[in-house]
């Protein structure tokens, strides 16, 4: 069911179907479901870490260094990761240097690389705020059985592999 900030609802979507015969209903109106929930989760997700003064970038970011551990990783292995620019990814550890939570060391064996590293502010923020991130995400993810958490997992695959078409010329 799509919610009622989603538009165009499902009236809306029947009568652009009698104008665009190349209108599927159940597609369109489960494409607004799935960007609706997304969207809340989101919104969810950046008011849980805006409480710890972070952005779920922010967050991605400083997790991909706590789990990598004391060899840290390259800008570049950041970007590569999240799926985003080099740029973006020079923003969001300016922020988290000048918070202190990280920090940039030259690369061994070549002084043109960086890597980047947790400071123990970091790697103790970090500490300090999954006990609390992991239940939420249990409780958020509660009203699903282990068998729906497993068959929307393989159906987020599907739809992500069906998402080139949105990106094709």
């Amino acid at each position: 069911m799509v919610s009622s900030r989603s538009i165009p609802n499902r009236q809306t979507i029947e009568q652009l179907a009698q104008q665009f015969p190349e209108v599927d209903i159940a597609s369109v109106e489960t494409c607004l479901a799935f960007l609706d929930t997304t969207a809340e989760v989101y919104t969810a997700l950046e008011t849980h870490f805006a409480r710890h003064g972070l952005s779920v970038g922010k967050f991605t970011l400083l997790m991909q260094l706590f789990v990598a551990g004391e060899q840290g990783l390259t800008p570049s292995g950041f970007a590569e990761r999240a799926g985003v620019t080099r740029a973006t990814i020079t923003g969001l550890l300016d922020g988290l240097e000048r918070e202190k939570l990280v920090q940039r060391q030259p690369y061994p064996g070549d002084r043109r690389m960086l890597t980047i590293h947790l400071t123990d502010k970091g790697r103790e923020l970090i500490s300090n705020l999954l006990p609390e991130h992991f239940c939420r995400t249990t409780s958020m993810m509660s009203q699903l059985t282990t068998a729906e958490k497993k068959t929307l997992i393989e159906l987020l695959g599907k739809l992500r592999s069906g998402s080139a078409a949105m990106r094709e010329p």
